[in-house]
């Protein structure tokens, strides 16, 4: 849960970069509660944020993590090395 300290809450609003996962996720967090505040809590507004986490975790493992694991498994080898 994005639960910080005070003082780190104040940094990241005023343009801090998170400093860990947790603060990424506070920052994430507040996006939302935005969100729902402009857009009044109902089935919609939580359908539209699901989705669009979902879509942006996608669009990040995609563009982000596959290729660095395609780079890693170059380096080091395949730990998937049986005929398929």
């Amino acid at each position: 849960m994005p639960y910080i300290i005070p003082s780190r809450r104040e940094a990241l609003k005023v343009g801090a970069p998170p400093e860990g996962a947790g603060e990424l996720n506070f920052q994430v967090s507040k996006l939302v509660v935005a969100f729902i505040k402009e857009h009044g809590m109902s089935y919609k507004t939580i359908n539209d944020i699901v989705g669009a986490l979902e879509g942006a975790k996608l669009e990040f493992y995609r563009r982000v993590a596959v290729p660095y694991e395609n780079a890693k498994l170059s380096t080091n080898g395949d730990v998937y090395d049986f005929d398929h």
